[in-house]
């Protein structure tokens, strides 16, 4: 039987633009969009500022491809490296249901690092990053246990956006370096041992989760340099006894789904865009509140909390109850269901919440302090239930007049059932971006005619 890696490098380097549906195409352009607008706006952020100070200490000896934001250019795997830690650092990227992947924030900061260092035509570009998000999803596929409704990689830790993102990026940069099958499969395969990421941070605290983005794509570009410089890997690297998905997952994984109706069905589309700048899980309860407050509830009038959720999400955002009622940093802060729902409540901007809402100065305001503090958040069976196909949430108030109010939301906006518009995205890129957004947006749409991404990358300079 054909080595999993060899048909996914087969199937890549395979891939014509012409083939893909028009839907699809115009799905990657909006992506692209929508993260480098993330990415623009996470300019300031700790760990933008940690790994830049970084790159300039190892000095630029190839000046390939465009820092976000900046007039100087790097490496390619250090510009992805620099861009894709901007890309996660706000929390603010896709998100594909149910296997809980970002794709975008690793993908799109390598793929276009690459194409700008390779020369790739707009085209080559989109049909490299197409590629990568149907392995992306197929490959996050393969660790989601049905009966257990959670990624396998989530249950033990492991960060499934570094790690395959990783893996599906360096096939599209070996792909945009002009290799062939064999040199796509030994990208993939170098990959495999270089992802990684833990995600305790989303629990307790600490601001490594927003690297692995960056790591991911700094594995991509390396991984796809080596292979094309002679390194080598196993061509069972996914499915060997020692490989990727045995040592992550043991037996609990299912190799059918790597390529069950690749070409065929498409999941570029279905990757689901997040309306608001904190963790995924938080959003329904974000919406909740939103309501709550349409319906005539004022912030100064709750007296007490309860927030239904997933059992999965109720360890990420509810455990430990004491650190999500006094989140230390704004970073902790959207990961925590009592400070987003306070947040939304008192007032947040944007598509209901935004990146200014969480700040030092959010963090201290006394009103979204008190309300958290009386916050509660448990495990709900109905949310249960239909995670993590829907983020879903319920809410119940008791108010200090008496009052008793909840709000249940069974699929969060962005969901499957509730997807952003295209104005929503213009009206999120235009808060994340200001005047820049005109002409990214432009550049973007037009991608697919572009002799080259340099156009595209101009536009994240100003």
């Amino acid at each position: 039987m054909t080595p999993l890696a060899v048909q996914l490098a087969r199937w890549t380097t395979a891939l014509r633009f012409d083939e893909i549906p028009e839907e699809v195409v115009t799905s990657a352009k909006d992506r692209i969009m929508d993260l480098l607008g993330i990415c623009i706006a996470a300019f300031d952020e700790d760990a933008g500022v940690a790994v830049r100070s970084l790159r300039d200490e190892w000095g630029q000896a190839r000046p390939d491809s465009t820092f976000v934001r900046e007039l100087d250019k790097g490496p390619a795997a250090v510009a992805a490296m620099v861009n894709g830690t901007y890309a996660h650092s706000l929390d603010f990227d896709d998100t594909h249901l149910p296997s809980i992947v970002h794709p975008s924030a690793p993908m799109v900061p390598a793929i276009l690092a690459q194409a700008e260092a390779s020369g790739a035509t707009g085209r080559e570009t989109l049909a490299a990053l197409i590629a990568a998000y149907e392995l992306n999803t197929r490959l996050a596929m393969a660790q989601y246990d049905a009966e257990l409704g959670n990624s396998v990689f989530f249950e033990h830790g492991l960060h499934a956006t570094s790690i395959l993102g990783a893996v599906a990026a360096a096939a599209a940069c070996a792909r945009l370096r002009g290799m062939g099958p064999d040199g796509v499969a030994n990208a993939i395969a170098v990959a495999c041992s270089m992802g990684a990421g833990l995600i305790e941070a989303n629990r307790t605290g600490g601001s490594i989760k927003k690297f692995h983005g960056g790591w991911a794509a700094h594995s991509a570009v390396t991984a796809a340099g080596l292979a094309a410089h002679g390194l080598t890997g196993p061509p069972t690297v996914l499915e060997g006894r020692f490989g990727l998905f045995q040592a992550f997952c043991g037996e609990r994984w299912w190799p059918d789904a790597v390529t069950e109706e690749l070409g065929r069905r498409w999941n570029t589309p279905l990757i689901l865009y997040k309306p608001y700048p904190c963790n995924h899980f938080t959003h329904p309860i974000v919406d909740s509140a939103l309501a709550l407050k349409a319906r005539g509830l004022r912030p100064d009038n709750v007296q007490h909390v309860t927030i239904g959720t997933a059992l999965a999400p109720w360890r990420t955002i509810g455990d430990p109850i004491e650190q999500k009622r006094r989140p230390r940093t704004p970073y902790n802060a959207a990961f925590s269901a009592p400070f987003v729902f306070a947040t939304a409540l008192v007032g947040g901007g944007g598509l209901g919440v935004s990146v200014r809402d969480f700040s030092e100065e959010t963090l201290a305001d006394p009103l979204r302090t008190r309300i958290a503090e009386v916050c509660d958040v448990v495990v709900d069976e109905e949310c249960t239930r239909v995670f993590p196909h829907r983020f879903a949430a319920v809410v119940r108030v008791r108010t200090k007049d008496g009052s008793e109010l909840e709000e249940r939301v069974m699929s969060s906006r962005g969901g499957p059932d509730r997807p952003l518009s295209r104005a929503d995205l213009l009206q999120k890129l235009r808060e994340n971006v200001g005047a820049a957004a005109d002409g990214l947006a432009a550049a973007c749409a037009s991608l697919d005619g572009a002799p080259s991404v340099e156009s595209l990358m101009a536009a994240t300079r100003g």
